[in-house]
Protein backbone atom coordinates (compact mmCIF):
# COMPACT_ATOMS: atom_id res chain seq x y z
CA UNK A 1 0.00 0.00 0.00
CA UNK A 2 1.45 3.26 -1.00
CA UNK A 3 0.49 6.99 0.01
CA UNK A 4 -1.81 7.12 -2.88
CA UNK A 5 -3.61 4.19 -2.59
CA UNK A 6 -4.03 5.35 0.98
CA UNK A 7 -5.30 8.87 0.49
CA UNK A 8 -6.87 7.94 -2.99
CA UNK A 9 -5.46 10.27 -6.11
CA UNK A 10 -3.43 13.08 -5.28
CA UNK A 11 -4.14 15.92 -7.90
CA UNK A 12 -0.93 18.10 -8.72
CA UNK A 13 -0.84 21.00 -7.18
CA UNK A 14 1.67 24.48 -6.66
CA UNK A 15 2.89 26.25 -3.72
CA UNK A 16 -0.10 28.48 -4.32
CA UNK A 17 -2.94 25.39 -3.91
CA UNK A 18 -3.33 23.41 -0.36
CA UNK A 19 -3.46 19.68 -0.50
CA UNK A 20 -6.52 18.08 0.88
CA UNK A 21 -5.45 17.04 3.75
CA UNK A 22 -4.75 20.62 5.34
CA UNK A 23 -3.41 23.61 4.27
CA UNK A 24 0.33 23.73 5.02
CA UNK A 25 1.71 26.62 6.95
CA UNK A 26 4.17 29.63 5.71
CA UNK A 27 7.53 29.72 7.42
CA UNK A 28 6.66 32.46 8.72
CA UNK A 29 3.28 30.95 10.78
CA UNK A 30 5.42 27.40 11.54
CA UNK A 31 6.63 27.03 14.91
CA UNK A 32 10.36 26.20 14.91
CA UNK A 33 10.93 26.80 10.77
CA UNK A 34 13.19 28.73 10.11
CA UNK A 35 13.08 29.65 5.96
CA UNK A 36 13.25 27.46 3.26
CA UNK A 37 14.76 27.25 -0.26
CA UNK A 38 14.65 25.02 -3.24
CA UNK A 39 16.71 22.41 -4.23
CA UNK A 40 17.26 21.60 -8.01
CA UNK A 41 14.40 19.47 -9.59
CA UNK A 42 14.07 15.87 -8.77
CA UNK A 43 17.65 15.99 -7.29
CA UNK A 44 18.75 15.44 -3.67
CA UNK A 45 21.82 13.70 -5.20
CA UNK A 46 22.43 16.73 -6.94
CA UNK A 47 21.46 18.91 -3.99
CA UNK A 48 24.52 17.05 -2.18
CA UNK A 49 27.31 17.41 -5.00
CA UNK A 50 26.42 21.26 -4.84
CA UNK A 51 26.45 21.75 -1.08
CA UNK A 52 29.96 19.86 -1.63
CA UNK A 53 31.31 21.69 -4.24
CA UNK A 54 30.59 25.22 -2.39
CA UNK A 55 32.29 24.11 0.85
CA UNK A 56 35.15 23.08 -1.42
CA UNK A 57 35.46 27.00 -2.75
CA UNK A 58 35.66 27.92 1.08
CA UNK A 59 38.84 26.30 1.47
CA UNK A 60 39.46 23.38 3.84
CA UNK A 61 35.88 22.24 4.56
CA UNK A 62 35.77 19.41 1.78
CA UNK A 63 37.61 16.94 3.93
CA UNK A 64 35.03 16.91 6.18
CA UNK A 65 32.38 16.83 3.47
CA UNK A 66 34.46 13.57 1.91
CA UNK A 67 34.17 12.16 5.15
CA UNK A 68 30.50 12.93 5.78
CA UNK A 69 28.87 12.42 2.56
CA UNK A 70 30.15 8.69 1.21
CA UNK A 71 29.29 7.51 4.86
CA UNK A 72 25.49 8.94 3.96
CA UNK A 73 24.80 7.37 1.11
CA UNK A 74 26.33 4.04 1.84
CA UNK A 75 24.01 3.76 4.58
CA UNK A 76 21.22 4.85 2.52
CA UNK A 77 19.44 1.48 1.58
CA UNK A 78 16.04 3.49 -0.04
CA UNK A 79 16.01 6.22 -2.53
CA UNK A 80 14.12 9.27 -2.56
CA UNK A 81 11.41 9.38 -4.74
CA UNK A 82 12.31 11.44 -8.03
CA UNK A 83 9.98 14.42 -7.29
CA UNK A 84 10.33 17.30 -9.90
CA UNK A 85 11.05 19.62 -7.01
CA UNK A 86 12.19 19.48 -3.18
CA UNK A 87 12.30 22.37 -0.57
CA UNK A 88 14.90 22.17 1.87
CA UNK A 89 12.98 23.65 5.04
CA UNK A 90 15.11 24.46 8.19
CA UNK A 91 13.52 23.82 11.80
CA UNK A 92 15.22 24.40 15.03
CA UNK A 93 14.50 22.10 17.90
CA UNK A 94 16.64 20.89 21.12
CA UNK A 95 19.35 23.28 20.43
CA UNK A 96 19.90 22.00 16.92
CA UNK A 97 19.82 23.62 13.11
CA UNK A 98 17.58 20.77 11.29
CA UNK A 99 17.28 20.76 7.42
CA UNK A 100 14.09 18.87 5.89
CA UNK A 101 13.59 17.75 2.30
CA UNK A 102 10.15 18.28 1.54
CA UNK A 103 7.99 17.78 -1.55
CA UNK A 104 4.43 19.24 -1.76
CA UNK A 105 4.16 16.18 -4.55
CA UNK A 106 3.62 13.58 -1.33
CA UNK A 107 1.42 13.73 1.44
CA UNK A 108 4.37 11.78 3.07
CA UNK A 109 7.13 14.13 2.30
CA UNK A 110 5.56 17.05 3.68
CA UNK A 111 5.91 18.29 7.79
CA UNK A 112 2.16 18.85 9.05
CA UNK A 113 1.22 20.91 11.92
CA UNK A 114 1.25 18.01 14.59
CA UNK A 115 4.67 17.40 14.10
CA UNK A 116 5.97 20.70 15.11
CA UNK A 117 3.73 20.77 17.98
CA UNK A 118 4.87 17.50 19.00
CA UNK A 119 8.74 18.48 18.70
CA UNK A 120 7.67 21.28 20.58
CA UNK A 121 5.99 19.78 23.39
CA UNK A 122 9.39 17.04 23.23
CA UNK A 123 11.58 19.88 23.45
CA UNK A 124 10.10 22.04 26.30
CA UNK A 125 9.43 18.48 28.41
CA UNK A 126 12.98 16.98 27.25
CA UNK A 127 13.63 16.30 31.16
CA UNK A 128 10.45 14.72 32.55
CA UNK A 129 10.24 12.13 29.16
CA UNK A 130 14.09 11.36 29.70
CA UNK A 131 14.75 9.72 26.17
CA UNK A 132 18.08 9.24 26.86
CA UNK A 133 18.56 5.70 25.14
CA UNK A 134 14.80 5.10 25.57
CA UNK A 135 13.50 2.92 22.74
CA UNK A 136 10.53 4.80 20.33
CA UNK A 137 8.92 4.29 17.47
CA UNK A 138 7.47 6.63 15.42
CA UNK A 139 4.21 5.71 13.54
CA UNK A 140 3.77 7.37 10.05
CA UNK A 141 7.18 9.56 10.21
CA UNK A 142 6.87 11.12 6.81
CA UNK A 143 9.67 13.68 6.14
CA UNK A 144 11.35 12.32 9.81
CA UNK A 145 11.03 16.04 11.86
CA UNK A 146 9.85 13.97 15.22
CA UNK A 147 12.26 10.86 14.84
CA UNK A 148 15.19 13.35 14.51
CA UNK A 149 14.22 15.83 17.39
CA UNK A 150 13.80 11.90 19.64
CA UNK A 151 16.93 11.38 18.13
CA UNK A 152 18.78 14.58 19.12
CA UNK A 153 17.04 14.18 22.68
CA UNK A 154 19.09 10.53 22.85
CA UNK A 155 16.60 7.84 21.99
CA UNK A 156 16.70 4.68 20.03
CA UNK A 157 14.55 5.82 17.22
CA UNK A 158 12.62 3.66 14.86
CA UNK A 159 11.21 5.95 12.56
CA UNK A 160 8.35 3.79 10.51
CA UNK A 161 6.06 4.64 7.11
CA UNK A 162 5.08 3.32 4.02
CA UNK A 163 7.50 2.20 1.34
CA UNK A 164 7.46 5.12 -0.65
CA UNK A 165 7.99 7.47 1.68
CA UNK A 166 10.85 5.97 3.29
CA UNK A 167 13.81 6.93 1.06
CA UNK A 168 13.10 10.95 1.78
CA UNK A 169 12.78 9.82 5.67
CA UNK A 170 15.87 7.88 5.78
CA UNK A 171 17.87 10.66 3.55
CA UNK A 172 16.53 13.19 6.53
CA UNK A 173 17.35 11.67 9.20
CA UNK A 174 21.17 10.47 8.09
CA UNK A 175 21.79 13.98 6.94
CA UNK A 176 20.48 15.35 10.64
CA UNK A 177 21.56 12.90 12.87
CA UNK A 178 24.79 11.17 11.50
CA UNK A 179 27.49 11.53 13.76
CA UNK A 180 25.65 14.13 15.62
CA UNK A 181 23.21 11.64 17.93
CA UNK A 182 24.14 9.04 20.68
CA UNK A 183 22.03 6.27 18.12
CA UNK A 184 21.28 6.55 14.65
CA UNK A 185 17.80 5.73 13.58
CA UNK A 186 16.74 3.10 11.78
CA UNK A 187 13.91 2.72 9.11
CA UNK A 188 11.61 0.32 8.55
CA UNK A 189 7.97 -0.07 6.45
CA UNK A 190 5.11 -0.40 8.62
CA UNK A 191 1.77 -0.87 6.92
CA UNK A 192 -0.85 -0.03 9.44
CA UNK A 193 -2.93 -3.45 10.86
CA UNK A 194 -0.68 -5.97 8.32
CA UNK A 195 1.90 -8.45 9.62
CA UNK A 196 2.31 -6.60 12.62
CA UNK A 197 3.35 -10.07 14.32
CA UNK A 198 5.72 -11.09 11.55
CA UNK A 199 7.58 -7.67 11.36
CA UNK A 200 7.08 -6.45 15.01
CA UNK A 201 7.39 -9.64 17.25
CA UNK A 202 6.21 -8.60 20.89
CA UNK A 203 9.17 -11.07 22.05
CA UNK A 204 11.58 -9.26 20.07
CA UNK A 205 10.56 -5.49 20.06
CA UNK A 206 9.38 -3.22 23.15
CA UNK A 207 9.15 0.85 22.94
CA UNK A 208 9.04 2.87 25.86
CA UNK A 209 7.46 5.79 23.58
CA UNK A 210 5.10 5.57 20.33
CA UNK A 211 5.11 8.39 19.04
CA UNK A 212 2.67 9.52 16.24
CA UNK A 213 1.43 13.18 14.32
CA UNK A 214 -0.95 14.16 12.07
CA UNK A 215 -2.03 9.95 10.97
CA UNK A 216 -5.45 11.05 11.60
CA UNK A 217 -7.39 12.70 8.55
CA UNK A 218 -9.70 11.51 5.99
CA UNK A 219 -8.49 8.30 4.96
CA UNK A 220 -9.90 4.34 5.31
CA UNK A 221 -7.29 3.23 7.89
CA UNK A 222 -8.19 4.34 10.96
CA UNK A 223 -9.57 1.25 12.66
CA UNK A 224 -6.35 0.02 10.97
CA UNK A 225 -4.39 2.63 13.06
CA UNK A 226 -5.92 1.80 15.87
CA UNK A 227 -4.94 -1.65 15.71
CA UNK A 228 -1.54 -1.09 15.16
CA UNK A 229 -1.51 1.56 17.83
CA UNK A 230 -3.10 -0.92 20.33
CA UNK A 231 -0.21 -4.05 19.33
CA UNK A 232 2.88 -1.67 19.96
CA UNK A 233 1.86 -0.65 23.47
CA UNK A 234 2.89 -3.37 25.60
CA UNK A 235 2.95 -2.39 29.94
CA UNK A 236 5.01 0.58 30.22
CA UNK A 237 4.99 2.17 26.87
CA UNK A 238 3.86 5.76 26.51
CA UNK A 239 1.78 6.89 23.41
CA UNK A 240 2.08 10.15 22.66
CA UNK A 241 0.04 11.32 19.53
CA UNK A 242 -0.32 15.06 18.45
CA UNK A 243 -3.50 16.14 15.66
CA UNK A 244 -4.72 18.51 14.04
CA UNK A 245 -8.66 18.34 14.33
CA UNK A 246 -10.24 18.74 10.90
CA UNK A 247 -12.89 16.49 10.28
CA UNK A 248 -16.12 15.08 12.25
CA UNK A 249 -14.13 11.75 11.70
CA UNK A 250 -11.19 12.55 13.75
CA UNK A 251 -13.28 12.87 16.97
CA UNK A 252 -14.87 10.30 15.92
CA UNK A 253 -11.05 8.41 15.95
CA UNK A 254 -10.21 10.03 19.22
CA UNK A 255 -13.82 8.25 21.12
CA UNK A 256 -12.49 4.90 20.09
CA UNK A 257 -8.96 5.64 21.43
CA UNK A 258 -10.28 6.64 24.82
CA UNK A 259 -11.79 3.44 24.71
CA UNK A 260 -8.48 0.83 24.66
CA UNK A 261 -6.57 4.01 25.91
CA UNK A 262 -6.17 5.41 29.54
CA UNK A 263 -5.83 9.22 28.11
CA UNK A 264 -4.66 12.36 28.69
CA UNK A 265 -4.99 15.63 26.87
CA UNK A 266 -1.38 17.29 27.44
CA UNK A 267 -1.40 20.08 25.43
CA UNK A 268 -3.51 22.47 22.99
CA UNK A 269 -2.43 24.78 20.11
CA UNK A 270 -5.07 26.55 19.27
CA UNK A 271 -3.43 28.35 15.72
CA UNK A 272 -2.94 25.58 14.32
CA UNK A 273 -6.20 23.06 16.22
CA UNK A 274 -3.94 20.51 17.64
CA UNK A 275 -4.36 18.66 20.44
CA UNK A 276 -1.57 16.71 22.32
CA UNK A 277 -2.73 13.16 24.07
CA UNK A 278 -0.81 10.93 26.00
CA UNK A 279 -2.43 7.40 25.90
CA UNK A 280 -1.90 4.12 28.43
CA UNK A 281 -3.10 1.39 26.80
CA UNK A 282 -6.16 -0.25 29.14
CA UNK A 283 -4.99 -3.80 30.92
CA UNK A 284 -7.92 -6.23 31.82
Amino acid sequence: MSWAERLGPCPAFSSQQAPAMDVCLSSAQQPGRRGEGLSSPGGWLEAEKKGASQKDSTGGALEESDRIEPSLHSLQKFVPTDYASYTQEHYRFAGKEIVIQESIESYGAVVWPGATALCQYLEKHAEELNFQDAKILEIGAGPGLVSIVASILGAQVTATDLPDVLGNLQYNLLKNTLRCTAHLPEVKELVWGEDLDKNFPKSAFYYDYVLASDVVYHHYFLDKLLTTMVYLSQPGTVLLWANKFRFSTDYEFLDKFKQVFDTTLLAEYPESSVKLFKGILKWD
